[in-house]
């Protein structure tokens, strides 16, 4: 259901898009109309094949194309704002009517120019912010400890083996004491490729690689690959765990997926149960009902 619903937006955006591309003066003196239409109707179909085809698939002609189509629904995305936002100042051409059409053209190119932004700012490796935490009670020889958050790599089809190689590289030079991993971290559409979990688990720290379940675990295997790995990665499911004397982990499975996949009972409470005094620490993929949360992990 949700990708029919998505499929009929995205068309009604591309005949939008096209609709008003077609008013720009100099599109409308030089590009055919026919050449137009074929033209938008390519690039749907792009889109429509690489949610229904090529999404999940592991060839690289699949990945190829799944690429392609959704860098092209974010680059029609950014341009049907762009027009939209001019037709909204116009009044649809009923203000300003002789400029409205050359201020259309603008528009495209303002698209244009954030696209190739986005591009850029996608294939860049992630920045890494540094964020220095105080907290009341923490033992003292726990000061200055280093830990390092990674949420949603959505490792699959588009994001392998290489990037996540980097991507190690690029934790491991911070020197983490503990890293936690907080959900989505693998795509969960399609075929797994169990190849990535040995590279995500040259992760080092000297209080362990700790991680929840994000909504995209539960989608296929990567939960079952996480429970399988028994010596790297250690899941925290509706639990706390005590690292170190006085420092407490605590995380639990997505909340929105819990509900999703029929699961009863309060997590939360579940995974805050029974923990000694001390600092806790609790992770969650979603920051769902984040001011009860807080009010419990403080108790």
């Amino acid at each position: 259901m949700f990708r029919v619903i998505l499929i009929g937006i995205v068309t009604l955006v591309h005949i939008y898009v096209f609709w008003r591309t077609a008013s720009v003066p100099v599109i409308d003196r030089h590009i055919p109309k026919k050449l137009l239409v074929g033209a938008g109707l390519v690039l749907w179909a792009s889109f429509f094949f690489a949610l229904f085809s090529a999404h999940g698939e592991t060839s690289t002609l699949a990945a190829t194309m799944e690429l392609l189509g959704m860098d092209w629904l974010g680059i029609l995305f950014l341009v049907f704002v762009s027009l939209l936002t001019i037709d909204i100042i116009t009044g649809f051409g009923l203000l300003f009517s002789r400029i409205a059409p050359s201020l259309r053209g603008w528009a495209l190119i303002v698209g244009g120019v954030l696209s190739v932004i986005a591009l850029i700012q996608g294939a860049r490796p992630p920045v890494v912010q540094n964020y220095a935490v105080r907290l009341p009670g923490l033992p003292d020889k726990m000061d200055g400890t280093v830990i390092v958050v990674v949420s949603d790599l959505h490792l699959g089809s588009l994001i392998g083996k290489q990037w996540l190689e980097a991507r190690v590289k690029q934790v491991r030079a911070l020197r983490p004491d503990l890293v936690v991993l907080l959900g989505d971290i693998f795509e969960g559409h399609g075929e797994l490729q169990r190849d990535l979990l040995p590279v995500l688990c040259d992760l080092s720290a000297l209080l362990g690689i700790w991680a929840v379940l994000g909504n995209h675990e539960f989608y296929s295997g990567g939960k079952e690959m996480f429970l399988s790995n028994k010596d790297g990665i250690q899941l925290l499911r509706n639990r706390w765990v005590e690292i170190y004397p006085g420092f407490i982990l605590a995380g639990i499975d997505d909340p929105t997926a819990y509900r999703w996949f029929g699961q009863r009972g309060d997590p939360l409470s579940q995974a805050l149960a029974g923990r000694p005094l001390g600092v806790t620490i609790f992770l969650s993929h979603t920051p769902w009902r984040p001011k009860e949360r807080r009010m419990q992990v403080c108790i």
